[in-house]
């Protein structure tokens, strides 16, 4: 398109009036920015500093909690019965709780036996039916133990009985074989509560009801196999004990705790000695180390009988410096305690020297170990192995290492 002289001449006087107004702006105008931007505020809530996620302690899980946690049959509801029983048990509260205090450190002590076998935590339960957690003597082809275990059965586990020595009255041995035929037995029949009437009734008799009328379902919960009256009960009984323990605000009862240093823990001996010195060298009264150990038989800690004593972990320590400090020389009917069986003896003289310096004592995990294992071979809690190592769980895995002994 062709601009002609004409076409502009409508635009000058428009033009020169755009030039007068330029001439008469302020010069200093032209050094400032043509457009000033007010400064934007970022709160500082969206400015965040990079950090690392904040460590949380991890929450102490207490023995209740974990027995809860174990359980693997029905609850309060699911039988009239079991309500019954359970009211049965907390009728006077303040008894129920006194008697649970009292066997608190075996109870603790097997609940730690039943997590290694991974069997059922209403089990763990079992001693307070058979006998309130107590070491009850077994004359000539009775029960004996808190176990209540026979003569025959015992033997079938591998539990020594004799004139010297009664396995089914130790904490340790009768816990671990009895946990370990309850496991056998759920491996064979894969349901707890048949485990628990071949416990009271006999593996045998129980086969020969499943293989006839087969695995019982879960409805009703107390099964109907045609057993006697006691070995239904006997399971009712167990099922209630744990009802209290899932709700004990129900019954108005408060379940008892035991502090780390009253755990049962297993320490070895090395020579014979009278209970009365081995309860003196520990710091604990006769009548507690007879308890604790009621598996001798008579006045004597027989090493060649069995080659550790139960002690609360406070005493355990004492008992291990005692021992290499003051060596025993006591002697029964002429004859040092310390020659019963001799030759196993000398070995485990140096165990104790290395307690002396437990402050500085590891242990580096083993394909296959667990956390109690390793706990009971170094008489302390599984509970402490956790607190000193940091550990939240169980699971250990090979070359780890591990420290076995604390200041606490």
């Amino acid at each position: 398109m062709t601009v002609t002289n004409r076409s502009l001449r409508p635009l000058l006087p428009a033009l020169s009036m755009l030039l007068t107004a330029c001439v008469g702006m302020p010069t200093s105008g032209l050094h400032q920015p043509a457009i000033q931007k007010p400064a934007i505020k970022i709160p500082q809530a969206t400015v965040q500093p990079v950090t690392s996620p904040p460590v949380i302690a991890p929450q102490v899980v207490d023995f209740w909690q974990q027995m809860r946690g174990s359980f693997a049959m029905s609850d309060c509801d699911a039988d009239p019965s079991i309500l019954t029983w359970a009211e049965r048990y907390t009728k006077n509260p303040e008894r129920f709780e006194d008697q649970l205090r009292e066997a608190m450190p075996q109870l603790t002590y097997v609940r730690e036996v039943a997590a290694h076998y991974d069997v059922a935590g209403e089990f763990v339960l079992l001693p307070w039916i058979e006998s309130g957690f107590q070491s009850l003597p077994g004359r000539k082809n009775r029960p004996a133990g808190m176990w209540q275990i026979m003569p025959l059965t015992a033997n079938k586990m591998g539990l020594r009985v004799d004139g010297r020595y009664d396995a089914r009255l130790d904490v340790d041995a009768s816990a671990n074989a009895v946990m370990k035929m309850l496991r056998q037995y759920h491996d064979k029949f894969d349901d707890w509560r048949v485990v628990d009437y071949a416990y009271n009734t006999g593996e045998f008799n129980v086969a020969k009801l499943v293989e006839r009328f087969g695995t019982p379902p879960a409805e009703p919960v107390i099964p109907h196999l045609p057993v006697k009256n006691v070995t239904r009960e006997h399971l009712t009984r167990m099922l209630a004990m744990a009802c209290v323990v899932r709700e004990p605000g129900r019954f108005n009862v408060t379940l008892p705790t035991l502090s780390d240093e009253q755990h049962l823990v297993q320490v070895s001996i090395s020579h014979s000695m009278p209970i009365a010195q081995a309860a003196g060298q520990a710091g604990v009264p006769v009548s507690t180390l007879k308890n604790l150990n009621a598996a001798f038989r008579g006045n004597t800690m027989d090493a060649g009988a069995v080659s550790y004593l139960m002690l609360p972990a406070n005493h355990a320590q004492q008992f291990r410096d005692s021992l290499v400090q003051q060596p025993s020389t006591a002697t029964t009917a002429g004859q040092p305690l310390n020659s019963i069986d001799d030759s196993e003896d000398k070995p485990k003289q140096t165990n104790f020297s290395a307690s002396s310096t437990s402050r500085e004592k590891t242990h580096t995990v083993k394909s296959g170990e667990s956390l109690w294992q390793i706990a009971r071979r170094y008489s302390v809690s599984s509970k402490k192995l956790q607190q000193w190592n940091h550990l939240h769980g169980q699971a250990l895995k090979p070359g780890q290492v591990l420290k076995v002994s604390g200041s606490d």
